[in-house]
């Protein structure tokens, strides 16, 4: 069954930190506050759109919900609590940083009904932190996401690629160090750069400077098929649409389908992997659903294959499953 959010958007009010590529606080300021009987609204809106609601969570997103003022954090969760339960949704999800949680913050949570709990590492490279005036060490996300795991919350955690100062090693030790931890979702944020942040700056005056686009879907598809592969999920690969980012992005890795791209670059190197250098005609199959992904957004693959002497024809194929193909040669 396909999981849902009831998205509720707080503002960065509650981040006591302004990272290298934020501009949430140029964007939203703090206006738009919701308030608990805002919440109310919403929940009562949803109760009676979500018919599917034993997989739905009441997610409270865009800051840093633990560093919000504790009384205003209390009323939110309070009002969502009403709508949790038997009937009701699922649970409540929030988003925070991993320098903001501790036993007495988890214990009120875990009162009002809180099941999942994301963190934004971004990395796990102190140096990157850093650069990035993040405010947290990877030692931070260590601790909170153990302590996270003990009180048995879901666990979801957020990284960043292609970060100021970080090298293609440096992100995939992040994957690495994040696979350690084994939580339960991921998000992968390429970057993308935003007007009126510190990284704009050094993207414009030339010391910052981004991997190419086709590195970063190498990167950020070899990820993602690591993640699935050991049983962890990729709940987002690349930033939501938004007025907010179109409007204000000036470089990065902004598209509606990246996901989707990283999708079709994951059976491209299956493909390739497994021919090994062999040449001629094919008959490939791929999981049902699949066959657009394998063909690539407007047949990228198919003509990627034709250029390394490959003609390639995809099938769907309902046994299989994930990113697995079955090759037959045609003579």
């Amino acid at each position: 069954m396909k999981h849902s959010n009831i998205s509720i958007f707080i503002p960065h009010m509650g981040c006591p930190h302004l990272c290298s590529f934020c501009n949430q606080r140029n964007i939203s300021g703090e206006k738009n506050i919701p308030m608990g009987e805002d919440v109310r609204k919403i929940c009562l809106s949803a109760m009676n759109e979500i018919t599917e609601k034993i997989n739905t969570e009441i997610a409270f997103f865009g800051g840093s919900f633990t560093a919000i003022d504790r009384t205003y954090m209390i009323e939110l969760l309070s009002v969502a609590n009403e709508f949790v339960g038997e009937g009701k949704f699922k649970g409540i999800r929030i988003s925070t940083r991993p320098d903001y949680i501790d036993d007495e913050i988890l214990s009120i949570l875990k009162k009002y009904g809180v099941t999942s709990i994301e963190l934004g590492a971004q990395s796990m490279s102190d140096k990157v932190l850093e650069a990035n005036e993040r405010g947290h060490s990877a030692e931070d996300v260590r601790k909170a996401s153990l302590l996270i795991k003990k009180y048995g919350f879901e666990l979801g955690l957020q990284m960043m690629v292609g970060l100021y100062q970080s090298t293609e090693s440096d992100d995939y030790f992040t994957m690495c160090e994040i696979i350690a931890l084994k939580p339960d979702t991921v998000r992968i944020y390429p970057v993308v750069v935003l007007e009126n942040t510190k990284l704009g700056e050094l993207y414009r005056n030339g010391e910052y400077k981004l991997y190419d686009f086709d590195k970063a879907v190498e990167i950020c598809a070899n990820m993602l098929y690591m993640f699935e592969f050991v049983g962890i999920k990729v709940i987002r690969l690349g930033l939501h649409a938004s007025n907010d980012v179109s409007e204000n992005a000036i470089a990065g890795f902004y598209h509606d389908s990246f996901r989707e791209i990283c999708e079709s670059r994951i059976f491209r190197m299956r493909v390739m992997s497994s021919l090994n250098e062999r040449k001629g005609d094919f008959i490939i199959d791929v999981p049902k659903g699949s066959l657009s992904k394998a063909i690539g957004q407007k047949k990228s693959n198919v003509e990627y294959f034709r250029e390394n002497g490959l003609n390639i024809s995809f099938k769907e194929n309902s046994e299989l499953h994930g990113y697995c193909i079955s090759i037959k040669e045609v003579n």
